[in-house]
């Protein structure tokens, strides 16, 4: 039996074949209910994320991959060519390993992002309510959940912004504690503005305004935010309302000028502002530093901040993997026992066998008239012949061998000492 790990991933296939091989909610349920047997795969989780499609599968040999990959790409309609030229497999440790990885967002494209491990708590669930979860798969899952909750909690893998969106948030946070009484302007509405958008929401701000050059694109997003869209020509007439102004458009001139925010603050009765330029070209002039209780950040500023944290992340991801190998570790020893579990009950129902067979022919002889004595000192003649038949087997053979390792293991299950035999001449 072995573990594959089969994967198609943002490292290894261009975005279009990612998103021929992602697997939406439906999707999902109908593989998960009409996976294939010819894959020879008894446990299975699928994760299907916008940068990953992974197939986990206990199955019988390794070989088992190619039909793997062949079952994902039918499914998706796909070429099976190009799903093996830009997939990856992953066999036993190197698969567990892999899982591990992925959930505590070293293998993410922004190392530590915390969403992965959500994604992964939400595969294994849907596998498991379609039945594709047993014994093994549940704790390597759950070995998994614990590595990755340990990883969060010890170190410093997800403390720091990596992203100019996420910085910028987090700097607002530092600045004013809580988000929530905050009034913040966003000034555009693209891509940057968008994910800006998002992590004021994840810190609960709940007034929001969003001015653009088209009101009707500015009111749609301000309407997923709860807020309220306004024209770029209206920001001067609310500045003075705005703790927080957070700016991202396409202007190649500045859009907010010195004489803008000072009238605001004087309005604001000089109540300290927060400015925050995302913009290349700026958004907002320079000069604005200049003023008292206006707080100006520039892109490059934040960059700074981001190039620092991701340093930071670096020295906890590799904190990480120590940690994750030891987990790996401990998962192999639990499933080398979990397979060994069968040959240990198989060996002691043979000792009861053998027990009870040669105890049936004790009674008998008892009952056709041999005197007990007799017929017990055979019994135990017997049973004490087959029970050193097989140890004493494997001793003769392992005391032949140049490594002295399995001897001393089989000895030491036997309770014998093999350095006091040799001390006494014995064999």
């Amino acid at each position: 039996m072995t573990i594959i790990a089969l994967g198609i991933n943002h490292k290894s296939a261009p975005v279009e074949l990612r998103e021929k091989v992602a697997f939406s909610p439906d999707k999902l349920a109908q593989a998960l209910k009409s996976f294939p047997g010819t894959t020879n795969a008894e446990q299975m989780v699928i994760l299907s994320t916008c940068n990953r499609t992974e197939v986990y599968a206990k199955a019988t040999n390794k070989d088992d991959a190619i039909a793997l990959s062949h079952w994902l790409a039918d499914f998706h309609q796909t070429g099976s060519e190009l799903v093996l030229q830009h997939s990856y497999v992953k066999h036993d440790n190197e698969a567990i390993e892999h899982l591990m990885r992925v959930a505590c967002g070293l293998d993410s494209l922004i190392i530590g992002e915390p969403q992965i491990l959500g994604q992964v708590k939400q595969a294994y669930t849907e596998s498991k309510n379609a039945g594709k979860i047993a014994t093994e798969f549940e704790k390597l899952f759950q070995s998994t959940f614990s590595i990755a909750k340990r990883v969060r909690t010890d170190t410093d893998i997800g403390a720091n912004a990596v992203s100019v969106a996420f910085a910028a948030v987090q700097l607002a946070k530092q600045i004013f504690s809580r988000l929530d009484k905050s009034q913040v302007l966003l000034v555009g509405a693209g891509e940057t503005i968008e994910l800006v958008a998002k992590h004021l929401v994840d810190a609960e701000t709940k007034s929001i305004t969003v001015a653009n050059r088209t009101l009707s694109r500015a009111s749609d997003l301000a309407e997923k935010l709860g807020g309220e869209g306004i024209t770029i020509s209206q920001v001067p007439e609310h500045l003075a309302h705005a703790d927080i102004v957070i700016s991202s458009t396409a202007s190649s001139l500045p859009l907010i000028g010195k004489g803008m925010v000072a009238t605001a603050l004087k309005q604001r009765k000089h109540k300290p502002m927060l400015l925050i330029d995302l913009a290349v070209p700026r958004d907002i002039e320079q000069e604005v530093s200049e003023l008292d209780d206006a707080y100006l950040y520039t892109v490059d500023d934040l960059q700074n901040i981001v190039e620092q944290n991701v340093a930071n992340r670096e020295v906890a991801a590799q904190q990480a993997e120590q940690m994750i190998a030891s987990k790996v570790q401990e998962f192999a020893n639990w499933q080398q026992h979990f397979q060994n579990v069968d040959l240990i009950k198989s060996y002691r129902e043979k000792a009861h066998g053998q027990r009870d067979e040669l105890l049936q022919k004790a009674l008998n002889k008892i009952n056709d008239g041999v005197a007990a004595e007799e017929a017990m000192q055979e019994l135990a003649f017997k049973l004490t012949q087959a029970m050193l038949h097989g140890p004493t087997k494997a001793l003769q053979q392992a005391s032949k061998m140049p490594k002295e390792t399995q001897l001393n293991l089989l000895a030491k299950s036997l309770g014998l000492d093999v350095s006091e035999n040799r001390e006494t001449g014995k064999e």
